[in-house]
C-alpha cells in the first residue's frame, strides 16, 4: 500500500486551504455550522467569540487556523486533563502539539522549548495561570505567535455558570499582543455573558457566532427526586453496556450512587475532589477506556473527558443554572448518535442550592446566581416543551414543539387548579406570609406537628381544607403556582412564600389556573413502558456483529499499549461505518469520516486484514 510521507505533508500544509486540511488531516468532508465562517474570519487577522455547544466542533475553529498561520497558536484550558486529551488526539494525526503544566518532567518542558525555538511546534496548551505568569508571557513577547485561543471563556465573566478569577488576567493579552487575532469559545453563555466576555477580553474587531443550542440527538427528560436510586437502576437496565455519568451534589452522593450501581452488578466509580489525584486519575482513565461504564461524580469530572460514545448523563440533583446542566448534558452523544439526559429535581435540591449562593460575600454575584437558580427550577418544573425553554434563555427564540423531550413526547394531562390555587393562596394570607412550602402543605393537609399547634395555625380556617391531597401531589401543584406568577417565594425571607399581584383575581375566581396533573412514579414507568420508543441504534445498515466486536478488540489493545482512549485511534462512529461498509482497500477508508491519510496510514493495512479475515 503506497502511502504519502506525512512529515513532508505537514510542513506544506500552509499552502492548504481549509477545506484540504479538513479532510488530509482530520479526516472529515464538509465543515458542521459556523466552522468554515468562523476560520475564514480568523485567519483574516480578527478577533471571534463563538458560542457552540459541546460536541459541535469548536476545536477545530482554532486548530485549522493555527495549522494554516506561520507560527505559534496557544490555547488556555482550565483543566490539565482536557489538554491532554487535546495533544494525544493531534498527536495521532502527525500534528506538532503540546502541552505545559506541572505534571510534565524537565526533560519534556526542555524539549517543548526547544521545538517552539525551532518553529516545529504548531499548537501549545497551557493554563491562564501559566499562560500569564511573569516570565512566560515575556518569553512569548518574542516568539511568532499567530493566534490565541480562549476555551471555556465563560470562566472569564461573572455571569457564567463557572466564573474563575484566574480568567480575569487575560485581558492583559490585548495590550501585550495588539495585533494577534483572538478566539474565545464558549459552550454556555447566554446574551449578557457574551458581552462579558467581549469586554472582559476586550476584543477588538469581533464578531459573535452563535451555532444552535439545540442539540437534537439528546432526549431530555425531567422527573421528580421520589425514589431516585430506584429509577436510575432501571434506566440503567435498560442502557447495558453503555457508557453514562451520574452527577450528584454532594462528595458522599457520588460514593453512594456508586456503591448501589455496583451492588446491582454494574461497572461503577465515584469521582471528586475529594480522592487523591491517583484514584481520580484512575477512575478518569478507565472510563475513557471502557473498563468502567459509569462514573459517579461532582462537577469536578467531564471538562476533561473529550469521549464520543457517552450515551446518558443523569442529573441525581438539580444543577445550579441551566448553563451548567446544558453543559454537562453535552457531554453525551458528542459522535451525533442518540443520547439522553435524565434530570431528577426537588424542593430540597432547590434550597440547598440557594443556601450554597447565599454564603457567597459577593452581593452582586448572588443576585445574578439566584436568578438563575430560579431559571434552572423553572426548567426541571416545567410542563411546556423543556428545548424551547433553553433556547430561548440562550436567546435562540424558538416556539415549535422539539420532539425530543418528555413535554413534547408524553405532553402532560392539565386539571383545572384554580380551586387548589385558592386553598393555597388563603393558607398564605392566613398565615400573613410566614411560612416556607413545606410548612403551608402541612397546615392544607392538617399536619398535627407541634410547630403548627404552637403558632396557632391549627386554628385557621384554612387548616386541614386539602388533607384529601398528598404532599407530593401539593408540592407538584405549588411548584406551578410559583412558576405561574400567582405565589413567589421571598429568598429574602427565608424562602417564605407571598403573594403576588397575580394572585388577587384568582382568589375572585376571576381566572382559571390550569395545573398539570401529578403522576407517580410508578404510573410514570407504565406510561413509558406503552409509549412509542424512540430508535436508539446506530444509523448504519447491515453492522456485522462479528467484525465490529474484532474491530473494538483491536482498538482497545492498540489504545492500552499507546496509552490513550480507544476513541483516538477511532471513534465509534468511524468504527460503526467500517463494520457496516467493509472497506477493503484504501480508498474505502479514506472515504470513510474520521479517517485522513495520517491514521489510513498508521491503521490502514491492520483494519482491512480485519476485514477481510475470516
Amino acid at each position: 500500500m503506497a502511502y504519502i510521507n506525512h512529515r513532508l505533508f505537514l510542513l506544506i500544509l500552509g499552502s492548504m486551504t481549509k477545506h484540504t486540511i479538513l479532510k488530509k488531516v482530520f479526516g472529515y468532508s464538509e465543515f458542521r455550522g459556523n466552522q468554515g465562517a468562523i476560520i475564514d474570519h480568523v485567519l483574516a487577522g480578527n478577533d471571534a467569540l463563538v458560542i457552540m455547544p459541546t460536541g459541535g466542533g469548536k476545536s477545530l475553529c482554532y486548530q485549522i487556523p493555527a495549522l494554516i498561520g506561520e507560527g505559534l497558536a496557544i490555547i488556555v484550558s482550565p483543566l490539565i486533563a482536557l489538554m491532554n486529551d487535546q495533544v494525544a488526539a493531534l498527536k495521532q494525526l502527525d500534528v506538532e502539539a503540546a502541552t505545559i503544566h506541572s505534571n510534565i518532567s524537565d526533560t519534556e518542558s526542555r524539549q517543548i522549548f526547544a521545538d517552539i525555538q525551532s518553529g516545529e511546534l504548531k499548537l501549545l496548551y497551557v493554563s491562564p495561570e501559566k499562560l500569564m505568569s511573569d516570565g512566560f508571557l515575556k518569553y512569548l513577547l518574542n516568539q511568532n505567535v499567530s493566534l490565541f485561543g480562549i476555551d471555556e471563556a465563560h470562566c472569564v465573566s461573572i455571569w457564567g455558570n463557572d466564573f474563575r478569577p484566574e480568567y480575569v488576567k487575560l485581558s492583559a493579552l490585548r495590550n501585550s499582543f495588539p495585533a494577534v487575532p483572538i478566539i474565545a469559545l464558549t459552550a454556555t453563555a447566554d446574551h449578557a455573558t457574551q458581552q462579558d466576555i467581549i469586554r472582559q477580553l476586550d476584543l477588538g474587531k469581533t464578531k459573535t457566532f452563535l451555532s444552535s443550542f439545540e442539540r437534537k440527538n439528546i432526549t431530555t427528560r425531567a422527573k421528580s427526586g421520589q425514589k431516585r436510586m430506584e429509577q436510575i437502576v432501571n434506566f440503567v437496565k435498560t442502557h447495558p453496556g453503555e457508557s453514562g455519568i451520574v452527577y450528584c451534589l454532594s462528595r458522599k452522593s457520588t460514593e453512594k450512587v456508586a456503591e448501589s450501581l455496583e451492588a446491582k452488578g454494574f461497572q461503577a466509580a465515584a469521582y471528586h475532589a475529594g480522592l487523591d489525584p491517583m484514584t481520580r486519575r484512575r477512575v478518569q482513565d478507565d472510563f475513557q477506556t471502557d473498563t468502567v461504564k459509569i462514573v459517579c461524580a461532582t462537577i469536578a469530572f467531564g471538562m476533561g473527558i473529550d469521549k464520543p460514545n457517552i450515551r446518558w448523563v443523569i442529573h441525581y440533583n438539580m444543577p445550579k443554572n441551566i448553563e451548567g446542566y446544558y453543559q454537562e448534558i453535552g457531554r453525551a452523544g458528542r459522535d451525533g448518535d442518540p443520547a439522553e439526559a435524565l434530570l431528577f429535581s426537588s424542593w430540597g435540591d432547590f434550597i440547598q442550592l440557594k443556601r450554597f449562593i447565599d454564603d457567597s460575600p459577593n452581593e452582586g454575584f448572588k443576585v445574578v446566581q439566584l436568578a438563575k437558580l430560579d431559571r434552572m427550577w423553572q426548567f426541571a418544573t416545567a410542563s411546556s416543551c423543556r428545548t424551547n425553554m433553553v433556547l430561548n434563555y440562550f436567546g435562540e427564540f424558538i416556539n415549535n414543539n422539539c420532539g425530543h423531550c418528555d413535554n413534547c413526547l408524553h405532553p402532560p394531562k392539565f386539571i383545572d387548579g384554580t380551586v387548589f390555587s385558592q386553598m393555597a393562596l388563603s393558607g398564605i394570607i392566613r398565615t400573613r406570609e410566614e411560612v416556607g412550602i413545606n410548612l403551608l402543605i402541612d397546615i392544607l393537609r392538617a399536619s398535627y406537628k407541634q410547630e403548627i399547634r404552637s403558632r396557632g395555625y391549627d386554628q385557621l380556617k384554612t387548616y386541614g381544607v386539602g388533607r384529601n391531597i398528598s404532599f407530593q401531589h401539593w408540592q407538584h401543584y405549588i411548584t406551578q403556582m410559583i412558576n405561574q406568577g400567582i405565589i413567589r417565594i421571598d429568598y429574602t425571607d427565608h424562602s417564605k412564600l407571598k403573594t403576588t399581584p397575580l394572585s388577587g383575581p384568582v382568589l375572585k375566581k376571576e381566572v382559571m389556573i390550569q395545573l398539570t396533573e401529578f403522576v407517580s412514579h410508578k404510573e410514570q414507568k407504565e406510561r413509558e413502558k406503552n409509549a412509542k420508543k424512540i430508535k436508539k441504534e446506530v444509523n448504519f445498515s447491515n453492522i456485522d456483529a462479528s467484525l465490529l466486536a474484532r474491530l473494538k478488540s483491536w482498538r482497545t489493545q492498540l489504545a492500552r499499549a499507546q496509552k490513550v482512549p480507544p476513541y483516538v485511534i477511532f471513534n465509534d462512529r468511524t468504527i460503526n461505518f467500517i463494520a457496516s461498509s467493509k472497506p477493503t482497500s484504501p480508498d474505502d477508508l479514506i472515504a470513510i469520516d474520521g479517517i485522513g491519510p495520517v491514521k489510513l496510514e498508521r491503521y490502514g493495512d491492520a483494519v482491512i486484514e480485519i476485514v477481510t479475515s475470516k
